[in-house]
């Protein structure tokens, strides 16, 4: 009535359904799921001025600790009242803000409201194209803020600049848990980026999670990474996933993992590792296998008790293959919700079809039906949670 302003039928529906949530007793760790790609409800997806509305409302109501307004379009206008939100609800700990049009002056914004913010863990800014500017905002702001756990800023077109910015600043900071630098627009070949984080690595003891997807990170790019988690005590999430890393990039990490006994979570998903890779790493968590590929780490699985997942939909199945991943799910060495293969029988011959659990199956995508964030699903996060969505 203020703004003089229609109502969003979608942002009341959410706010009655919290009203229910508050009657029932639940007073307070309730997220504002506000995502537009919601499909279980008609959605009118919320704009800046919405936001302006939401954040007023949620300066008055501190049971609300997490808001989610993913695919919306808030654009720079719902940055800055995201921002203003930031300086004033002391109790926000998740803020989702992932694809909505926030170009790098809205990044500035929100950047350095974190300067003074003191509660929040976990800020995703996932497609938001802040580009190299915003990203240097961010790294300023990783100097100064000492609460931020995690920060997600995948797809956000940074630059050289401000990847190398955050590889320097990360060697000094000893809050952030976990980082999302997937595909930055790196032009060089001489893989600068990877050599920094390497660094980094090697200095920071603090950091659980590093994403690094397309960074074209190639064989001798990777070897740096593995030198550093030669002497790297914390990290037990790394994904290095959709790069260049070939069979030789897999025996420099077959080697770390003799001595390396934090990593827990290593995706090498779309890389070109082949038999050869397979072997490698097989041959390190058996020390005896000389059997091909797929069929050398189903092997490993049966000597190696800590080995717990594996995820190998996409490659080309042999039948011995089929059989080899059958009988692991079926003696219950691998459990059905700890892979993405379901082995079932047409004419006396094994196949395997693929089922929906994954590292990070829902990183981009909530489902129709069924759960949004559960373990089998999101299986990388799950294993290496620090708090409360993440």
């Amino acid at each position: 009535m203020e703004k003089s302003q229609n109502v969003n039928p979608f942002i009341l529906h959410i706010l009655q359904e919290v009203d229910e949530q508050v009657q029932k007793g639940l007073e307070g760790g309730i997220t504002l799921n506000i995502g537009g790609n919601n499909r279980l409800v008609p959605v009118e997806r919320v704009t800046g001025e919405d936001f302006w509305i939401v954040s007023k409302i949620l300066k008055n109501h501190l049971y609300i600790n997490g808001l989610d307004v993913r695919y919306n379009l808030l654009k720079d206008v719902g940055a800055y009242y995201a921002a203003k939100l930031l300086q004033k609800q002391p109790n926000l700990v998740y803020l989702n803000l992932m694809f909505n049009d926030i170009e790098p002056e809205g990044g500035k914004l929100i950047a350095k409201a974190l300067h003074t913010n003191t509660t929040l863990k976990y800020l995703r800014m996932t497609g938001n194209k802040i580009e190299n500017k915003g990203g240097m905002f961010f790294a300023a702001m990783l100097q100064i803020n000492s609460s931020l756990q995690k920060l997600d800023l995948g797809d956000c077109d940074l630059g050289m600049q401000s990847v190398i910015a955050f590889a320097t600043v990360l060697t000094q900071n000893q809050e952030i848990k976990g980082i999302n630098l997937n595909r930055p627009l790196l032009y060089g070949e001489q893989e600068e980026s990877t050599v920094h984080l390497g660094h980094m690595l090697k200095e920071n003891h603090y950091l659980i999670e590093l994403h690094m997807c397309k960074h074209g990170i190639k064989n001798c790019g990777f070897q740096r990474l593995c030198n550093a988690l030669y002497v790297n005590t914390s990290l037990r999430y790394l994904d290095v996933s959709c790069n260049k890393i070939i069979r030789d990039g897999i025996e420099y990490l077959a080697d770390v993992l003799k001595s390396n006994t934090t990593l827990e979570v290593i995706d090498l998903s779309f890389n070109r590792i082949e038999n050869a890779g397979a072997n490698y790493l097989s041959e390190t968590l058996t020390s005896h296998n000389r059997r091909r590929g797929l069929i050398a780490l189903s092997q490993a699985m049966k000597t190696n008790p800590i080995f717990s997942h594996i995820y190998i939909w996409g490659n080309k199945f042999d039948e011995a293959t089929c059989v080899a991943y059958s009988d692991l799910i079926q003696m219950g060495r691998l459990k059905p919700n700890n892979t993405d293969v379901e082995p079932f029988v047409v004419d006396g011959h094994v196949h395997l079809a693929e089922v929906s659990n994954g590292l990070k199956k829902h990183y981009y995508w909530t489902p129709a039906y069924g759960e949004a964030y559960g373990p089998s699903s999101n299986a990388g996060f799950a294993l290496t949670q620090v708090g409360q969505h993440m």
